[in-house]
């Protein structure tokens, strides 16, 4: 038995990004950036944008229904909510993401220490959670405030420190990551390749295997985010290799 992946070995869920304003009055979720995946937002509803911190620097694309962006490892990004903006995000790299590839951008001297950074980002238990999401999002915007005004003045030091303190807060976790790789979007493709051989060697028998899958969205109360209220949806389905 092996799973049937969602297109890609991705992930998917839906986005509805916090509409309450940050202590610096912009409306949005915490900024923050993946070391390993990359991200897609394919937007669905309201407006808003991206503020992204990357290799050329810090820029803002606008968000409205229709929109589809991705931004690759290491941009640091802040989704902002100008009216009811809703975004189906798509990952690579199912469950990396969960896995802890994402580092958001606590003041440095959090995110030089583990356990600072932990109490930090941790949102506890059931009850108090919405004023926690605010709370690591409002210290999240205070590091990204001070790594954008450094790069629009051309110094990329604190954000080349950025880089080096995310990547030794998550070195130890980062060991069983290329597991997940190996297992989702890597066991895809490998598939696919199979498949494409098949078919030019004039093998069609997988075509009898053929299903549709419908992927289940959690029920309950959804998620707080790093950038808003997610919904996820389990596209694990199973079936048997012939």
């Amino acid at each position: 038995m092996t799973a049937s992946s969602f297109p890609g070995g991705t992930s998917l869920s839906h986005l509805d990004v916090y509409a309450d304003a940050a202590a610096d009055g912009v409306c949005g979720g915490s900024p923050h950036m993946h070391l390993v995946s990359t991200e897609a937002y394919v937007v669905i509803a309201g407006r808003g944008a991206l503020q992204s911190i990357d290799a050329d620097g810090f820029r803002e694309t606008p968000l409205a229904p229709g929109a589809v962006v991705w931004f690759t490892p290491g941009t640091i990004h802040r989704a902002v909510n100008h009216g009811d903006l809703q975004v189906v995000v798509l990952m690579s790299d199912a469950g990396l993401p969960e896995a802890g590839d994402a580092v958001m951008t606590f003041p440095a001297d959090i995110v030089a220490d583990a356990a600072a950074y932990a109490a930090a980002a941790s949102l506890g238990d059931s009850d108090g959670r919405a004023e926690r999401a605010s709370r690591r999002r409002d210290l999240a915007v205070a590091g990204f405030e001070a790594l954008r005004d450094a790069v629009l003045t051309g110094d990329r030091t604190e954000l080349d420190a950025f880089h080096r303190a995310a990547g030794a807060l998550v070195r130890d976790r980062a060991g069983g990551w290329g597991d997940l790789v190996r297992a989702r979007p890597l066991a895809q493709a490998e598939r696919s390749l199979e498949l494409a051989e098949s078919v030019a060697s004039g093998s069609v028998l997988h075509l009898a295997d053929a299903r549709v899958h419908e992927a289940v969205p959690s029920v309950g109360e959804r998620g707080f985010g790093m950038c808003g209220r997610l919904r996820t949806y389990d596209l694990s389905d199973e079936e048997t290799d012939r």
